[in-house]
């Protein structure tokens, strides 16, 4: 499978948005963080700043949903113009039905794992999903440092995939940097999502390639990798 860099436009300056999209148009997806100030204690942005967004670039957007009722809202983000779209389970309803209507709407449906929960007993779930996310900080905000003890959870995740034969993506997100990317490669991630690690960099398209480069030379000679 292809590894994945998606800049955290969270850690963007959001006066210049189209701007800073255009900073890593080499990138596969604009990660996009939606906070409401409940699910987490941050608020960023919503659906009218997605759509402008979507209008602005030419790469597509991958929304992440850390809010409240995502039931309700994450098919709007597709309508937006979200390519992916990812929600909690820990604030999903009905997580089988949403994945089934992001999917109908044309969208990649994905879902988000907080630190504390466990992906095995959503094992039977994985095949309505196109990617799984596991986050490696709390969700909430950006620059947070990354934490090791998720590794064994994204091997244990991988396992579940390959188990399965099936061609679902798994990303990671927080605290993914020069430092960090390598060890989630060979634990079993092929998406990453990278904010300050890109957007504090002086060159965010340089960053981006050098990333991407790190974890492809670990994705080579990963054990799970060679499974496929």
């Amino acid at each position: 499978m292809a590894v994945q860099i998606n800049p955290s436009i969270l850690s963007a300056d959001f006066a210049r948005l189209a701007d800073e999209a255009k900073a890593v148009e080499g990138a596969d997806f604009l990660h996009v963080d939606v906070m409401d100030n409940h699910f987490v204690p941050n608020l960023t942005l919503g659906v009218p700043v997605v759509e402008s967004l979507a209008r602005a670039t030419d790469t597509p957007l991958d929304c992440h949903l850390m809010i409240e009722a995502p039931d309700r809202w994450a098919p709007q983000y597709v309508e937006a113009g979200a390519s992916s779209v990812t929600f909690h389970v820990e604030a999903a309803a009905a997580p089988v039905r949403l994945a089934r209507e992001i999917r109908a709407k044309g969208a990649r449906a994905s879902m988000a794992l907080k630190p504390a929960t466990p992906i095995e007993p959503y094992e039977d779930l994985l095949p309505e999903l196109d990617m799984l996310l596991i986050m490696t900080v709390e969700p909430g905000f950006g620059g947070q440092a990354f934490l090791d003890i998720m590794l064994p959870k994204i091997r244990r995740t991988r396992e579940l995939i390959s188990k399965h034969g099936l061609q679902l993506w798994l990303q990671v997100d927080g605290g993914v940097s020069a430092a960090t990317i390598e060890r989630c490669a060979e634990a079993g991630a092929d998406v990453f999502v990278a904010g300050s690690a890109v957007y504090g960099a002086e060159d965010p398209a340089e960053a981006v390639r050098a990333l991407r480069k790190q974890a492809e030379g670990v994705t080579k000679t990963a054990a799970w990798a060679c499974d496929h």
